[in-house]
């Protein structure tokens, strides 16, 4: 459903809420209106992203993405703010099974925007390990930086700090001959 039918929905159904509520009827006017205020709410934010969401926490990605797909349009469809979450959640959906073609979705993310910087730099930390599986040594270390700076909460600093691991053990195994081309 686009969303700006659903802001015209809320819209009637807040407006009969108060029409209820000024001729008497106070508790269906009361309840009316809470009907409202949730419909007002998926204005804001998509319950299929929501659930989308719930089951990438449970490990479910298959169920995830079928959520994800039910959102055919997502101009349309979601709020300006959720275009780049949006494809966030593609990106670690298909990360999981296809990694190197999940990289258009990260960088679509992070052109689109985040609000929360956790999540740009969870972006950037996807992009890195795709620049590292490349042998894209000098790209990887850009999007680490990157992350690092984002990453005020450290919510990711394990993940960085394995990151920059690995990139250690890859100059060692091209100092010692090991690089197969």
């Amino acid at each position: 459903m686009s969303n700006i039918v659903r802001l015209i929905i809320a819209c009637v159904v807040l407006g009969a809420a108060v029409t209820l509520a000024g001729f008497g009827f106070w508790g269906w006017g009361i309840l009316v209106f809470l009907i409202g205020g949730i419909i007002l709410l998926t204005y804001f934010f998509n319950e299929n992203m929501i659930i989308a969401q719930f089951y990438l926490r449970k490990e479910k990605q298959d169920e995830a993405e079928q959520w994800l797909l039910k959102i055919t349009n997502y101009e349309t469809q979601l709020n300006k703010n959720q275009h780049g979450y949006y494809n966030l959640l593609l990106g670690l959906i298909e990360s999981r099974k296809a990694p190197m073609k999940s990289e258009k979705y990260f960088k679509k993310a992070l052109s689109l925007g985040m609000r929360m910087s956790h999540n740009t730099a969870l972006a950037k930390l996807s992009l890195a390990g795709i620049s590292m599986a490349k042998r894209n040594k000098r790209e990887a270390q850009q999007y680490l930086s990157e992350a690092t700076k984002e990453d005020k909460n450290k919510l990711l600093a394990d993940q960085i700090k394995m990151m920059k691991g690995q990139l250690n053990q890859m100059d060692k195994q091209v100092q010692r001959g090991y690089r197969n081309y």
